[in-house]
């Protein structure tokens, strides 16, 4: 017979965004401390619920293939299962919609992973009028939640590997003098992920590069709209030397370029690929916006000003100068942060302190 979770995650959403990955990592951490997850999850789209099991965690599936249907769903079962095996049953709600729809039904912590923006304000503020804990990914989003504690995201390890193109050990390549840059770009393919500044960014690059460059974008339009899509595909069919791969695994894409560009118009809240590239020793460039800064560190040299692609060109210009020097000094000293303060290990190590901290994850 199965044995009883100790702690419940609901999903914010069905299909797999940054928040879900999250939602999984935080899932292997609180296993690795010797809880035992149960994960919520609509039943359309069923991503999140799909990749859970797969991962060997327990799942409930809320019949639901609607934002609506899926949080009433959630707080009836909420109502029927506030306790698990003869305790308290924590509930640990991965964003908005989950913080909503079960207001005032603890135990409970609160993530916010994204910056409330229209009507989700109204919406914020009501999941947040009870008591319950609140956590949030930065320094950055604790400014606008100052109640929050800050948990900062973590990722997997995919190796210390900067030599590319099948060469091994730790000292990066260096692309041959004759053969073009490859400037990468892995995300959605929206404005707000500042696809469009980098596509005038590049034409820039290409006029003034001593050197060829080509620019290859791993990601698609998921949560955007059909104007991103008009917007950019338009510049897309304008440039020349453009490669769009849609949504590859991040490896793939790091495998495929020279340095990567990360340059979000949005406030990011965290900045998952940032730490993924100082994990894998992917140079790269970031806007500042929001988080990204205190993601990559105050001794980052690549930060271009959010929204200006003559200030991204520069920095991509800086950045492939520098490609020829020994910059293996600094893809190590991003691969320690990563260890020090983003990889599972440092992960876990925070999630425990925060659970030693609160009462909710002791109910009973």
């Amino acid at each position: 017979m199965a044995s009883a979770p100790t702690i419940a995650i609901a999903a914010n959403n069905g299909d797999i965004g940054g928040g879900e990955v999250m939602l999984l990592a935080i899932a292997e951490a609180l296993r690795e401390i010797g809880h035992r997850p149960l994960v919520l999850g609509p039943t359309e789209p069923s991503e999140i619920i799909d990749a859970a099991a797969d991962r060997g965690f327990a799942t409930h599936a809320i019949p639901a293939s609607s934002r609506p249907a899926y949080m009433v769903g959630l707080a009836l079962w909420r109502l029927r299962n506030r306790r698990s095996g003869g305790r308290a049953l924590p509930l640990w709600c991965n964003g908005l919609v989950p913080s909503l729809a079960t207001v005032g039904q603890g135990p409970r912590l609160l993530e916010l992973h994204a910056l409330p923006a229209g009507v989700n304000r109204f919406a914020a503020a009501v999941a947040l009028a009870d008591s319950a804990p609140l956590v949030v990914p930065s320094r950055f989003m604790k400014t606008r939640f100052p109640r929050a504690r800050v948990l900062w995201n973590w990722v997997e390890d995919p190796g210390f590997a900067p030599a590319r193109d099948g060469g091994a050990g730790e000292q990066p390549n260096v692309p041959d003098p004759g053969a073009p840059i490859r400037i990468g770009f892995l995300g959605r393919l929206t404005r707000d992920k500042g696809v469009d500044v980098l596509l005038h960014a590049f034409r820039t690059v290409q006029q003034q590069s001593p050197r060829p460059v080509e620019l290859v974008l791993g990601g698609e339009n998921r949560f955007g709209t059909s104007e991103d899509d008009r917007v950019i595909q338009g510049l897309i069919d304008h440039t020349e030397d453009v490669r769009v791969l849609g949504w590859v695994p991040r490896g793939e894409l790091f495998a495929q370029v020279d340095l990567c560009v990360f340059p979000s118009r949005a406030e990011e809240t965290f900045g998952l690929v940032v730490a993924e590239a100082m994990a894998a020793g992917m140079p790269f460039i970031i806007s500042d916006a929001g988080a990204l800064p205190e993601v990559a560190g105050p001794e980052h040299p690549f930060r271009a000003r959010n929204g200006n692609d003559s200030d991204l060109a520069r920095v991509i210009l800086k950045a492939i100068d520098e490609l020829g020097d020994d910059h293996a000094s600094l893809l190590r000293r991003a691969r320690r942060r990563y260890e020090e303060d983003f990889s599972p290990e440092a992960g876990t190590r925070r999630l425990r302190e925060l659970l030693t901290d609160l009462t909710w994850a002791r109910s009973g």
